[in-house]
């Protein structure tokens, strides 16, 4: 980890087999990321990091994710990985869990719909 005289947060280390891999024309998406220029280490905490640091960190790493002209691309990254760590297009690790848990959820309630319109479909 490291700690630079001047720094107020503890920078934890990237990850770095988590790059992705997904490509198009123009090349990998997270080539353009503007986390990978210079703040990617506001993305993921540091061990024991305290709530008041972590969430001043996380809302940092939302301000450069607004910022970022692939943040729908490393969000859908995140929840189709999904990465369990990290801020990655603008949402924490909890705020995907919610996303992909309401996915899930109308999953479900798509599936059930269209079973019940088969049942109706086949009865009349």
């Amino acid at each position: 980890m490291l700690q630079l005289p001047h720094q107020t947060l503890q920078i934890a280390a990237v990850p770095a087999q988590r790059v992705p891999a997904r490509e198009d024309d123009a090349g990998p998406w997270h080539t353009e990321a503007v986390c990978r220029r210079d703040e990617a280490g506001l993305f993921f905490a540091p061990s024991k990091e305290p709530t008041a640091a972590r969430l001043a960190r996380e809302e940092a790493a939302k301000r450069v994710c607004a910022r970022c002209p692939v943040m729908v691309e490393c969000r859908e990254h995140a929840l189709l990985q999904p990465e369990p760590y990290g801020v990655w297009g603008g949402l924490t690790a909890a705020e995907r869990r919610v996303v992909l848990a309401r996915r899930r959820r109308r999953e479900i309630e798509l599936k059930k719909a269209a079973s019940a319109e088969q049942r109706i479909a086949a009865a009349g």
